[in-house]
């Protein structure tokens, strides 16, 4: 389909010719996703849809209460310094963002009035600014008002270097201007196509000014309300055992009507996937269970007792090996993986290409992931528009045996190889859980067959996913040669996911290892392609340097790639609840009800 008749098809939905519907499925069937072909017709002036799924219920409360299971437990509850999507999970029962990402990469309102669009000027055609109204009669959980100047502090907050959020790398490049009480502007420097960023989805839930304002910066860790929140969401805070348990209760003034159906929620946290899986489909104990990081031949056994499903939903997480760029066992002022360290032999292209062809990712997805995990060569897997046909991959031990003889790395009399007097030896870390150990088991008896010794780690996930700035273990600071995890593409667009590379987003003791750059790669070819796309406003130019990029990462094996993750959830068969492979689970947690 060449420009014209694209400008034909979107001049019909303006007109009322042609639906929505009709126009997305239309370019699907061309190979663009569905976000993707919303996102052109909101870059075109159509406004995005704003009807919500139906909800039943006729009142606010009497659904008893709900019950979560977050195997990997939050440890705090600031959206701002969250570590993990268990956080996030967590913190979205209280705060809202002005706008949340459905299943079909949609904009819904939340503490917006409505969605900015080319229709009533909102969304600037030259792409440098977007003016967001706020709905009017919003409370937060303390009876204060919520107002425009809650949404620029957040701007504030999250942007300050001092304080380290992690949120830093979705609010540092913007600007927010205060338009009135229930209107802000947010500006930015060069056309920006994906202005769907700052107060959006699971970056973008808002804390109030007039609890935070006193904690900035340095003193942003000290402010109470980071263990007690106040927010303006469906249900306020009760009790919170940081590792164990969160828990709230309706809220009764929140802002939309007959919500939430249930009267409280516990939040129970640890204990590991597969027992969560059961207390989900087989006990029917609890309601909701979130990741199912769990091998699908037991998730197909456990729905056939009929008490609940599997919820698979379609998105960008990927599973994925980073192999350290610096040093991780020689500790420099207190930090090790220190910036300007280099790794003794991972440092070496030879050994980095020979790691990668010792990942059998086919026998991953085969015998451990099913449905709920693809072999992937890509670190970014969707929207189709954005994923690489340049990318391939392939398990091959004889080609890694030829990668390491020519390079130099010989065989030793214990069997490792060695070159100039460093061995291929190294320590594997990823969180507990079956799956994941699983894969370590097939990487590292891949690894022994050409002579790299594999000491493999497992941390609680709690630990390792924990906001403890203190805690060696964490998957942040990287005190190790490889580690696995999964990392999660919360936006139907790559720019945010993809700032995981940039040098300005490395993860140091200065910034208490809040940067997104957690292998501490550099490159200044990636950097310059990256800035590039996030100014280009021709999708099709646009996609091809977030392309470029993906195809950079994997060239440089900064990362391998193991398998892209659907979102996976288990829920009892009466709860209804509508899953975002784009957003956190409790994206839309205020219509969540039960059937009678």
């Amino acid at each position: 389909m060449n420009e014209r008749e694209l400008r034909g098809l979107i001049g019909q939905v303006k007109a009322g010719a042609l639906s929505r519907r009709a126009f997305v499925q239309r370019m699907m069937a061309m190979g663009l996703a569905a976000p993707l072909a919303t996102q052109l017709l909101v870059h075109a002036g159509v406004a995005m849809a704003q009807s919500r799924p139906s909800y039943k219920p006729t009142k606010r409360g009497g659904g008893g209460p709900l019950k979560l299971l977050l195997w990997q437990a939050p440890t705090l509850l600031n959206p701002h310094f969250a570590t993990g999507n268990k956080d996030r999970e967590a913190t979205r029962m209280f705060y809202e963002p002005l706008a949340g990402w459905d299943g079909d990469g949609n904009l819904r309102p939340a503490l917006a009035a409505a969605i900015p669009g080319r229709e009533d000027g909102t969304l600037a055609a030259d792409g440098k600014s977007v003016i967001w109204r706020l709905k009017q009669g919003v409370v937060w959980h303390d009876g204060k008002p919520f107002t425009a100047d809650d949404v620029v502090f957040n701007w504030q907050y999250a942007s300050d270097p001092a304080a380290a959020a992690t949120t830093s790398a979705t609010y540092k490049d913007v600007k927010v201007e205060k338009v009135d009480d229930h209107t802000v502007k947010v500006l930015f420097d060069a056309p920006t196509p994906f202005w769907a960023l700052a107060f959006v989805g699971t970056q973008g839930m808002i804390i109030p000014k007039h609890l935070f304002a006193d904690y900035m910066g340095a003193k942003s860790r000290e402010a109470p309300a980071n263990l007690k929140p106040v927010g303006t969401g469906p249900y306020k805070f009760k009790d919170f055992k940081p590792g164990d348990m969160v828990m709230g209760e309706t809220y009764p003034n929140y802002h939309m009507p007959n919500r939430p159906h249930f009267d409280s929620f516990e939040m129970k946290g640890g204990g590991d996937a597969v027992s969560a899986a059961r207390a989900v489909l087989q006990t029917g104990e609890y309601d909701f269970a979130w990741n199912m990081q769990v091998e699908d031949e037991i998730l197909q056994r456990l729905e056939k007792t009929g008490k609940g499903r599997v919820e698979i939903s379609p998105g960008g997480n990927i599973e994925h090996i980073q192999l350290n760029t610096t040093d991780p066992w020689t500790e420099i002022d207190g930090e090790r993986s220190r910036l300007g360290t280099k790794h003794p032999t991972l440092s070496d292209p030879a050994v980095r290409q020979a790691l990668i062809v010792l990942v059998d990712k086919d026998s991953v997805e085969k015998f451990i992931y099913g449905r709920t995990g693809n072999a992937t060569a890509n670190f970014v897997n969707n929207p189709e528009k954005f994923r690489s046909k340049n990318t391939k991959f392939e398990f091959n031990v004889d080609k890694a045996n030829d990668i390491l003889e020519k390079a130099g790395w010989k065989k030793g009399a214990d069997g490792i190889r060695e070159k100039d007097g460093k061995k291929l030896k190294f320590v594997y870390q990823t969180s507990i859980n079956q799956p994941r150990q699983k894969t370590q088991a097939i990487v590292k008896q891949a690894c022994q067959k050409v002579g790299i010794e594999i000491e493999v780690k497992a941390v609680t996930a709690s630990v390792f996913f924990s906001s403890d700035v203190a805690n060696p273990d964490t998957y942040t600071k990287f005190y190790c040669d490889l580690q696995m995890y999964t990392t999660t593409m919360t936006q139907p667009d790559p720019e945010l996911f993809m700032k995981q590379f940039l040098t300005e987003e490395q993860a140091t003791k200065a910034n208490k290892w809040q940067g997104r750059n957690i292998t501490r790669w550099s490159s200044k070819e990636y950097d310059d392609n990256f800035k590039a796309g996030q100014a280009e406003l021709d999708p099709v130019k646009r996609a091809a340097l977030f392309i470029k990029a993906n195809d950079m990462v994997i060239a440089n094996q900064v990362v391998i790639p193991v398998v892209a993750r659907p979102a996976v959830q288990a829920m009892t068969l009466k709860l209804k609840a509508a899953m975002s492979g784009w957003d956190n689970n409790t994206w839309d947690i205020q219509d969540w009800y039960k059937d009678a």
